[in-house]
């Protein structure tokens, strides 16, 4: 995909508004319909669905869309989640339908009849969740020049604080809500940036001010040394490689795996003995069948992954949504351009610029902040070894040591968390969780969550 092939002109995207029926002419920063039914669900939608776009920059030349829905439970006082996805560079869809949204596919006889059921494990049963596709070329997002449709971590986070706050505005009952950042896998990078600006134009005096308790991340990408240089330890912690490779490893490459030097020939062949053992590896979970994407079959997830496009294509689906016409191509699950790999360079429109994001955990270390941080102990694409590293490196106080969470009396996996002052960050790990943990054990990825938010009285005393 190009990002060129989410671009418009801005004159013709004044032209399909001018097009629009009167009614539903709204302006041009903030459009926004109500949803009450979708194809493939029986019946009118449990739950306040709200679509739109919101545009950012002088003359809002990126146009995102975004997914909102109320709490089910209390939305007048639940927490408001701001929801990145990760990628960068993948749909809100996969959120949406895949882990945390109100809604599932059923794709029992797809693709000729894709149905919607709904998730008894959404996260919207306790909190009210804006999902977005982000950057501009994603999902159902576009951009009306060439430069905005050019993007960057940096660019993501200046993006997200000023769409965050331009819904808000235009929202202005859920000002008072606490507000908590959240983002999965590589907006692990971006999100403590966004959630650093929220603390800080508050302490501006910018206004509105907004209810910022702190931040949730889903198995973050946080350091691009530390978190892929921690599969060596966590392939030997899970036996896909032996006593011996560990060793030879440890001993040859100085703690240096993934940028090792040519000349060491004694390190380069071990990590090519681990790279044979691991090689064959589903990364997202190990224990999972790794699928040929050209090939994949119907024990494989990527294979239900595609059927979401038959559904997003559809005109009746987009149309529901209220999906400006003309102003994307062919919706894709995800932009392959912006999509992030170990060591990728920057493409023509994705700028990878901030290699690490543990300068602004230490910064919101000094804040009246809560974090949550949770990975699937069977996760390798950035395994919680590597986590589990650069939280000890902010040198926090451990207020309650390892233990195990229980779900239906059972465990459902370990946490511990550590405090500094008016900071707390609890770290846990999913028993027999992938990477997208809400994917894989649903119901152990909502305890955990809402029970870590149900431990903060809110106020507004710190707005």
């Amino acid at each position: 995909m190009e990002c060129g092939s989410k671009i418009i002109t801005f004159s013709s995207f004044l032209l399909i508004l001018l097009t629009l029926d009167q009614s539903h002419f709204i302006i041009l920063s903030h459009s926004k319909s109500i949803v009450t039914s979708l194809p493939g669900y029986p019946g009118e939608l449990p739950f306040k669905l709200e679509t739109g776009y919101v545009g950012i920059g002088e003359n809002e030349e990126a146009q995102f869309f975004y997914y909102f829905v109320e709490s089910e439970r209390n939305p007048e006082e639940d927490p408001l989640i701001f929801y990145l996805t990760g990628g960068p560079g993948c749909s809100a869809v996969i959120t949406f339908f895949y882990q945390i949204g109100p809604l599932s596919f059923n794709f029992d006889n797809a693709p000729e009849n894709i149905t919607l059921t709904s998730n008894p494990n959404s996260w919207t049963k306790m909190a009210s969740v804006i999902y977005v596709d982000m950057p501009a070329g994603v999902g159902f997002s576009y951009a009306t020049t060439k430069e905005a449709s050019i993007s960057s971590d940096s660019i993501v986070a200046k993006q997200a604080n000023d769409f965050l706050r331009k819904f808000l505005i235009d929202h202005p009952k859920f000002l008072s809500n606490p507000l908590y950042i959240s983002g999965i896998s590589y907006m692990g990078i971006v999100t403590p940036v966004v959630t650093l600006e929220v603390y800080n134009a508050n302490e501006r005096g910018d206004q509105p001010a907004l209810n910022i308790q702190g931040y949730i991340l889903c198995s973050p990408l946080t350091d691009k040394f530390m978190d892929f240089n921690s599969r060596i330890e966590y392939a030997h912690r899970m036996a896909l490689i032996s006593d011996d490779i560990y060793k030879s490893a440890t001993e040859n490459c100085g703690g240096n795996y993934i940028n090792p030097q040519t000349s060491n020939s004694l390190c380069i062949d071990s990590l090519q003995r681990y790279e044979k053992c691991t090689s064959g590896i589903n990364m997202e979970h190990i224990l999972e069948p790794l699928c040929d994407k050209s090939d994949v079959k119907p024990y494989c997830r990527e294979y239900y992954y595609s059927f979401a496009a038959d559904w997003a294509n559809d005109e009746a689906v987009q149309q529901a949504l209220s999906i400006r016409q003309g102003t994307i191509g062919t919706w894709e699950f995800f932009n392959t351009t912006m999509h992030y790999v170990e060591d990728k360079n920057d493409t023509f429109c994705y700028s990878y610029d901030i290699h690490s994001s543990f300068s602004y955990h230490k910064k919101l270390a000094s804040k009246n902040c809560r974090a949550l941080i949770f990975s699937g102990d069977h996760d390798m694409t950035f395994p919680y070894v590597g986590i589990e590293q650069w939280i000890v490196a902010l040198g926090l106080s451990v207020d309650s040591p390892w233990k195990p969470f229980y779900v239906n009396d059972q465990v459902g996996g370990y946490e511990m968390r550590y405090t500094q002052n008016n900071f707390s960050l609890t770290f846990a790990t999913v028993k027999g969780a992938g990477h997208s943990v809400a994917q894989y054990k649903p119901e152990e990825a909502l305890v955990l969550t809402e029970k870590w938010l149900a431990l903060k009285t809110y106020s507004v005393d710190s707005m």
